[in-house]
């Protein structure tokens, strides 16, 4: 007798779906949940819950107690891993770490390389990639916000926030992505103990940006440049628009978008090597919980690799700029604009080297030291990562800060040592 392939699978997958309802795994519906044939289900924990319509996939996945999959809508989640208590209301998750009680709503769309950090957070219909959320920071609902590291706030009352129906431009007239923004920064905002940024919904921002802590758009505000001075209130004035002759293929600037970008770059180093002295210190030893840290480890080398990519496809286009722009300038032309754009071109296989052989970078050793040990001594066995950071001592917090942001200026000195036209 033979037996339909298709059959087989099926009943393997059923069986797989009785085996984790078996060890503790609330699935109120199994016939209408999908768990993969590369599922280890020794990563899905007992007391997760899968709704109707869920498909869950590939063999890095990894879900921890607590968490609630499809309440509001059907969940597909891919490769990837969450911490206890995280809620996915509905829609694709792909290649993306979600920590200790951070929750999506439904209509989602968060693809390869997002890290949501504790209680962060966002509403329905929102896309996020190679997008860092660090703690408490939430999003509205209808929200385009790839390329994003985003910090701020104290706690889930004090926290960094974006209005719903806002868009992070990434994408420039020149079809390039060299364009993420940093909100924020990770020095300070790993330490929980900064001023919150507000941006108002029904607004944008067109990158690369970098924006300084307690900065607050008003609605409907799509912001162009960098906010550099914190505390301030900006308001869009909605100016007639203008017309200009576009000339497509011409970086009319460039030392701002190079700057933002290894900025971007350095924070994500930066992130890397708190994740890797201190953060791993906060996972358990359990399977699914050193998962979730190779996961997050993961995900940063991903963003590092995009951001670097993406900074290489626009010093490829660097020699059609100079073209273009010279033969319409003519004697015209700003001879530093072109000697920057030839030089990140001719610089960039070296610049792109430095970039990686970086990403694993971790400052100076002394000033990793001290703040290790400051740490060490302030602490308790078993305390909650959130709890313990957030109850660092002034002096403790400075010595962090100190060597985080060692490590963004290490990165960042290194690179324009081999571009000197941009200093």
């Amino acid at each position: 007798m033979m037996v339909r392939k298709d059959r087989v699978m099926e009943n393997g997958r059923i069986t797989k779906t009785r085996s984790l309802i078996d060890k503790g795994v609330i699935i109120p519906f199994p016939a209408e949940v999908s768990i993969g044939d590369d599922v280890n289900p020794g990563m899905i924990a007992p007391g997760v819950v899968i709704h109707p319509g869920c498909r869950i996939s590939g063999k890095t996945t990894s879900i921890q107690a607590g968490t609630v999959l499809g309440v509001q809508g059907p969940v597909t989640l891919t490769d990837c891993q969450t911490g206890r208590d995280v809620e996915l209301g509905g829609g694709f998750f792909s290649r993306s770490v979600f920590l200790d009680r951070s929750a999506v709503a439904a209509d989602a769309h968060v693809r390869d390389a997002c890290i949501l950090e504790e209680e962060a957070g966002a509403a329905h219909s929102v896309k996020l990639g190679h997008s860092v959320l660090l703690p408490f920071v939430n999003l509205g609902s209808h929200i385009d916000f790839c390329d994003c590291l985003m910090a701020g706030g104290t706690d889930a009352r004090n926290h960094s926030e974006v209005g719903s129906s806002f868009v992070h431009f990434n994408l420039t007239p020149n079809r390039d992505r060299a364009a993420p923004s940093l909100l924020g920064d990770v020095p300070r905002g790993v330490m929980q103990g900064e001023r919150p940024i507000f941006l108002g919904g029904q607004g944008g921002l067109v990158g690369p940006a970098v924006i300084e802590y307690g900065t607050v758009t008003s609605a409907g505000t799509i912001v162009r440049g960098d906010i550099t001075e914190g505390g301030k209130m900006v308001f869009d004035d909605h100016p007639r628009p203008a017309l200009r002759n576009f000339r497509p293929g011409i970086y009319w600037e460039i030392t701002r978008r190079v700057r933002n970008n290894l900025l971007f770059i350095a924070n994500l180093v930066a992130l890397r090597a708190w994740y890797v002295f201190v953060r791993s210190e906060f996972f358990g030893s359990g399977a699914g919980e050193q998962a979730l840290l190779r996961g997050a480890l993961e995900k940063l080398d991903m963003s590092l690799d995009e951001r670097i990519g993406r900074l290489g496809e626009m010093a490829g286009n660097m020699p059609e700029s100079i073209r273009e722009y010279q033969a319409l300038m003519g004697k015209a032309a700003r001879r530093t604009l072109v000697a920057q754009e030839r030089e990140l071109f001719e610089k960039w296989g070296r610049m792109s080297g430095m970039l990686r052989s970086l990403k694993s970078c971790t400052g100076d050793e002394q000033d990793r030291d001290a703040f290790l040990s400051r740490l060490a001594s302030g602490t308790e066995d078993g305390r909650d990562y959130i709890e313990t950071v957030g109850g660092l001592d002034a002096e403790t917090r400075r010595s962090g800060i100190r060597w985080l942001q060692g490590v963004v200026d290490m990165v960042v000195d290194s690179v324009y040592a081999t571009i000197p036209s941009f200093r």
